[in-house]
């Protein structure tokens, strides 16, 4: 038993399950926003709720697990992250083929059960959440590739309760992407030594630090403007802006703990970015029961 507690908890840390954080609120944003348009309610069902849950999950490990069955020779030469599971030993490249197989699979199968249009679309989803891996050993877009990737997560919703792309969680994804784009600038400059040494491509490694929180602050801007395009085309209400403009002053927050300090990286990544999703999400609720 204490065997199989601790393979769990480094497959857990393999994927970083505790970052699921980022993508799950937005799912579950587009999905209580398309059930209250077309339901009349923002409640979508508890078979969707576990469905979404599901696909979510699957999703995001066989993209993390992918990536680190990728990335482990990269991964052994990066002070910050030899330690990690795929590469210390705890988790074996054939263990994680297997697991990032079977989460694919997993995900493939649960869109079957949402509908037609999820299932057409599940293939091409994980293309593209698993693209990231190559991308970032011959282009400096990778971090706009990982945006798209978390960006799919409310398509995905809004695909599951309405079997449509309506322009509002287009304008919703958009800034998802610039969102995720942005703060994994901020995260990357961590890595920029190493990028440089190991001739991989990013955007702190071409441009260098003061360029790259430029472009962040430049693309959380984006975020803000699409964010707000997505509540006046979704028809949203006092408690939709206020998510909005929270978002404005945590991402600004963000910024001023990395300008700060660059060693405050881990906590600008996740604490302000994992409570922002969050904070959307419940407000958006509210937006959807009271308006």
């Amino acid at each position: 038993m204490e065997k199989l507690i601790k393979k769990i908890k480094d497959f857990s840390e393999l994927v970083m399950f505790k970052h699921s954080v980022f993508a799950l609120p937005f799912i579950f944003i587009a999905m209580v926003v398309s059930s209250a348009q077309i339901n009349g309610t923002p409640w979508f069902g508890f078979k969707l709720l576990v469905l979404g849950t599901l696909c979510a999950v699957f999703a995001r490990n066989f993209a993390m697990g992918f990536n680190r069955f990728m990335d482990r020779d990269i991964d052994a030469l990066n002070p910050r992250t030899k330690n990690r599971p795929n590469v210390d030993g705890r988790v074996s490249a054939k263990a994680m083929f297997i697991f990032f197989l079977v989460n694919a699979f997993g995900f493939i199968l649960v869109a079957y059960f949402v509908n037609d249009l999820a299932l057409i679309l599940s293939l091409p989803i994980l293309v593209i959440i698993g693209s990231y891996s190559y991308f970032k050993r011959f282009s400096y877009l990778a971090h706009i590739i990982l945006g798209i990737s978390l960006a799919l997560a409310p398509i995905a919703g809004v695909v599951a309760v309405s079997e449509t792309i309506p322009l509002w969680v287009i304008f919703l994804s958009i800034g998802v992407m610039f969102w995720v784009a942005g703060f994994d600038l901020l995260y990357s400059l961590q890595d920029i030594d190493v990028d440089k040494k190991l001739g991989l491509h990013s955007i702190p490694s071409k441009f260098g630090a003061k360029k790259t929180m430029l472009f962040s602050k430049i693309f959380h801007l984006l975020t803000v403007v699409f964010w707000f395009l997505f509540v006046i085309y979704s028809q949203g209400s006092y408690f939709g802006y206020l998510a909005v403009i929270l978002s404005t002053l945590m991402l600004s927050y963000e910024h001023y703990l990395v300008n700060k300090d660059f060693r405050k990286i881990d906590r600008a990544f996740f604490t302000v970015n994992g409570y922002l999703g969050i904070v959307f999400f419940f407000l958006v609720v509210l937006d959807n029961i009271f308006f």
